[in-house]
């Protein structure tokens, strides 16, 4: 069972040594952490804890705090900063006034509810009564009502946090420092009614005048300090000391978690995952007490959490197999239902994952104008949900698809595979698809085509023991892209071919055998048809006659499948694509199993021929997928490089995948690549399109036309002469034209609802800075985001 039914035991071709097909070694108690990994993060129980809402298409659940969906009104920095002055000064203005009694009553509350005999005459409290206490708490209530009834007006907390704490916290210190020289003082000339607040509370002595005058040294130290440490608090001096003081090493990683994740001070769930409630609510106590240990003592890591819990959901649908997931569980702890590889992790992750979500971080949305507002600076995540409609990706060489989008996907989809909830193929060209794609040990199996040292085959034939259904796929491969040749007659003379060969042997024909059958009347042919005859196939003799009558007629496609097939019967394949059952090949009928795989193909020295593989990977993936028993896994097939690969028949599979649990990943340097008349269907088959920097226009217009317009309001200013009648307001405007340069004018606004592009084609090849790319998500239950300019991290 460790390989899954994924090949078949054979001997060793060329000296090398297959893996062994009994169990594998027991792991060890905890595999070893990635080398992405911080030193320092959330440990498994924490990261369970931290909350992930839904959200749209896209959106990093991890600690995901959703933002409004509509920008407030901003007011601008120079508006901002004069009101604040302007209300400061005002209400200095107002405070003197009242200080000075040019304004009156403005301390009638306080003499309406205090006796009069606490006041003098002129107002002053009498010593030794309660007037001491009451006007300096009455006066300062009042600063306290105007600071904060000028403040309001003047949004001087708006001002401070913008024009001043935006600017970095050296400045924020910098800034308190005039304000609290000011504010003491004010204090020390008794303007403001901090020192006579304290000195009216102060516990004098009548006779000892010496303990008074210290008393009084002291309330106005305290008064200072207050002041001191107020201003400090606002300026967030010990914030900016912390921060100086606070050695290098100790910062805490931002991408700190069992998968990388940056962890977030959010409200936990209100159920603790890491408790397992869910075995607890099914009876299973000593399974769930059993796990949560392991998840306290960090025996677990997050591939072992999503795995468990993944063999517990099919527990659920199969009851019968209960007292096994229990027995497992109590016997291994957290390495209970492993992988058939043994395997509990990555050797290496170059991305950040959040295996709950089953999503994998690829960077960010930039806070730019062409986002909408509530998406703008969120993190950007992919997961099956959106996978599942399958991604098509355009840019140029060197634009990063490679080591920015799918590696970090198939990365995920390997761990995911690890957990038992899906099976991925990445197809690449050989030299970069091992470092570009992952290492060979993060794979249960690495095709190598054409190269001798390979472990495994490829199965031409997709594991199939349907002659009809072999011969279409391979004739989809061999000339689905040639113009002129009728796939389906191609795939009838394959089949007239292929269904008497594996009547006669049991098995199809390999590479040379085909070939030599395709080239017309041959001793094999003959030899066919006599075995054919004494073993009394009189139908498969039908199928073999009708084959040597259409041998030569002019719509005869014999002739271009034996070229295209020529391409593959050379000496660099000799010993692949083996029919014999004497070799170890991969079949596409792997999907049924959580399998990763990666498969090279000789794109340095048999271009022609690694395209049409890679067209029949798509095929055999396309009819597979479709025809699994059990679609709970999810299939993808990552095709580094899909130029010259797509086809009518596949553009059409792509389109019926997400119905089946099941996507796909093309990239492509530029829609060039794929005939004119597919250009527009494969658009439209897919829900999922990027447009990385560096397109070109008649590329960006293809895009621009699939995310289609939107309406926006647009306003258009218009300034206007102003032709004053008057003699004074004449001399006005010329002395203002005089100093300034201009006319006087008016401005009249027009606010109009428009129907733009999204991105139009010149923005597409001229506005998306390096590094960025613009992409549109479309989920499998048809939620959909809109084109999105977003910064992709990379897998560094």
């Amino acid at each position: 069972m460790d390989t899954e039914g994924t090949h078949d035991g054979r001997t060793a071709r060329g000296g090398r040594v297959p893996r062994p097909a009994g169990p594998p070694e027991p792991p060890p108690a905890l595999p070893p952490k990635p080398s992405y990994a911080p030193g320092q993060g959330p440990t498994l129980a924490d990261w369970l804890r931290i909350p992930r809402p839904s959200a749209q298409p896209g959106v990093w659940r991890y600690g995901h705090v959703p933002r409004a969906a509509a920008e407030p009104e901003r007011t601008a920095d120079r508006s901002l900063a004069s009101g604040a002055v302007v209300s400061f000064l005002a209400c200095v203005l107002v405070w003197s006034l009242m200080r000075n009694t040019y304004i009156p009553f403005w301390d009638a509350p306080l003499n309406l509810f205090t006796p009069d005999s606490w006041y003098s005459a002129s107002g002053e409290p009498v010593r030794g009564t309660g007037g001491v206490q009451a006007k300096p708490i009455y006066e300062m209530l009042f600063v306290a009502a105007l600071l904060y009834g000028f403040g309001k007006l003047g949004s001087w907390p708006a001002a401070w946090a913008r024009l001043v704490v935006a600017r970095g916290p050296l400045v924020q210190a910098l800034a308190v420092v005039p304000l609290a020289y000011v504010t003491l003082l004010l204090v020390d000339n008794f303007q403001l009614p901090v020192r006579q607040l304290l000195l009216a509370f102060a516990p004098y002595d009548k006779n000892d005048m010496q303990a008074n005058l210290r008393l009084d040294q002291t309330m106005k130290t305290v008064a200072d300090a207050s002041v001191v440490l107020a201003y400090a608090w606002i300026g967030g001096v010990g914030r900016l000391l912390r921060r100086l003081i606070r050695p290098t090493g100790g910062a805490t990683s931002a991408a700190a978690g069992p998968q990388g994740a940056s962890s977030a001070p959010s409200e936990p769930p209100a159920e603790d995952l890491a408790q397992w409630p869910q075995l607890r609510a099914a009876g299973l106590w000593e399974v769930a007490e059993r796990l949560g240990g392991e998840v306290v003592g960090g025996r677990m890591n997050d591939v072992d959490y999503a795995r468990i819990r993944r063999a517990w959901d099919s527990v659920q649908a199969d009851p019968t197999r209960v007292r096994a997931f229990a027995d497992s569980v109590r016997d291994k702890g957290a390495a209970a239902c492993l992988h058939p590889s043994g395997d509990r992790d990555l050797p290496v992750r170059a991305a950040r994952h959040d295996l709950l979500a089953r999503q994998v971080l690829l960077g960010s949305v930039e806070d730019q104008e062409r986002n909408p507002y509530a998406r703008r600076g969120t993190p950007l995540a992919l997961d099956p949900e959106v996978l599942g409609t399958s991604l098509l990706a355009v840019g140029p060489s060197g634009t990063g698809k490679t080591a920015r989008l799918v590696r970090p996907v198939v990365e995920s989809l390997a761990l995911q595979a690890l957990a038992g909830q899906a099976a991925v193929i990445a197809v690449g060209s050989a030299g970069t698809a091992g470092p570009g794609l992952g290492p060979d040990a993060g794979y249960d199996i690495v095709v190598r085509v054409g190269d001798p040292g390979s472990v495994h085959d490829l199965d031409l034939y997709g594991g199939t023991a349907d002659p009809d259904e072999a011969a279409t796929l391979l004739a989809e491969a061999f000339v689905g892209d040639v113009p002129g040749v009728d796939v389906r007659r191609a795939a009838t003379a394959l089949a007239q071919l292929l269904g008497p060969y594996r009547a006669v042997h049991g098995r199809f024909p390999a590479v040379p055998e085909l070939r030599e059958l395709l080239d017309g009347p041959s001793p094999a042919l003959d030899a066919l048809r006599h075995a054919l005859a004494d073993a009394g196939e009189q139908a498969m003799l039908r199928e073999l006659d009708a084959r040597a009558r259409q041998h030569g007629a002019p719509a005869d496609p014999g002739p271009a499948l034996a070229d295209r097939l020529a391409l593959l019967d050379r000496p660099a394949f000799a010993g692949f694509f083996d029919t014999t059952g004497q070799g170890r090949p991969f079949s596409m009928r792997a999907l049924e199993h959580p399998v990763r795989v990666r498969i090279d193909l000789p794109e340095r020295g048999h271009a022609d021929a690694s395209r049409m593989l890679a067209r029949l990977l798509l095929a055999q993936f396309n009819a597979c997928a479709a025809a699994r028993a059990d679609r709970s896994l999810f299939a993808f097939l990552a095709l580094d490089d899909a130029s010259h690969t797509l086809t009518p028949e596949t553009v059409r599979g792509v389109q019926r995948l997400r119905s089946v649990n099941a996507g796909v990943l093309l990239t492509l340097r530029a829609l060039d690549d794929v005939p004119e008349a597919l250009r527009t269907p494969l658009l439209g088959a897919v829900g999922c399109r990027m447009a990385f920097s560096g397109v070109t226009t008649w590329d960006g217009k293809r895009f621009a036309e699939a995310w289609g317009t939107e309406w926006v309001e647009t306003r258009d200013v218009t300034h206007r002469t102003v032709f004053a009648d008057q003699p004074l307001t004449r001399a006005i405007h010329a002395f203002r034209k005089m100093v300034t340069g201009k006319a006087v004018t008016t401005d009249a606004v027009t606010v109009r609802q428009v129907e733009r592009e999204r991105w139009s084609a010149s923005e597409l090849a001229h506005a998306v800075p390096p590094g960025c790319a613009v992409l549109s998500l479309t989920s499998v239950r048809g939620e959909r985001a809109a084109p999105l300019l977003v910064r992709l991290s990379g897998t560094g």
